[in-house]
């Protein structure tokens, strides 16, 4: 798997539980779709990872890391509620997101070691 492909998946990843979440609470906290904004950003960042654009596969890592901090306050709250689907959102998030933290860091990789 490459990393753009990574990238996608956690993006639609991020959006599909960004809205599961809006959705399950009747709309009533707006910071649930702060997952949907970073899915939106990386699908913006895709056709540039694809391409292997450096400063655009770089912006995109960038904020992968961030939104995977980021996880850790709804992950804590969903543990400490033992909240089942709640948990398991944010457990998808989270596995998404260092999914392709992990395909990135092997495209970083790949990218060195190849001459030019």
């Amino acid at each position: 798997m490459t990393a753009h492909t990574a990238s996608l998946i956690n993006a639609i990843t991020l959006i599909c539980c960004s809205l599961w979440a809006y959705v399950s609470i009747g709309g009533s906290s707006w910071t649930a779709l702060i997952p949907l904004i970073f899915g939106v950003a990386l699908i913006l960042c895709y056709p540039g990872i694809k391409s292997q654009n450096k400063l655009i596969a770089h912006i995109a890592v960038s904020l992968t890391l961030i939104l995977l901090v980021a996880l850790y306050m709804p992950l804590s709250s969903a543990v400490e509620d033992a909240a089942t689907w709640p948990l398991v959102r944010v457990l998808l998030m989270v596995a998404s997101t260092v999914f392709a933290i992990v395909f990135f860091i092997k495209s970083f990789r790949d990218a060195r070691r190849t001459p030019g």
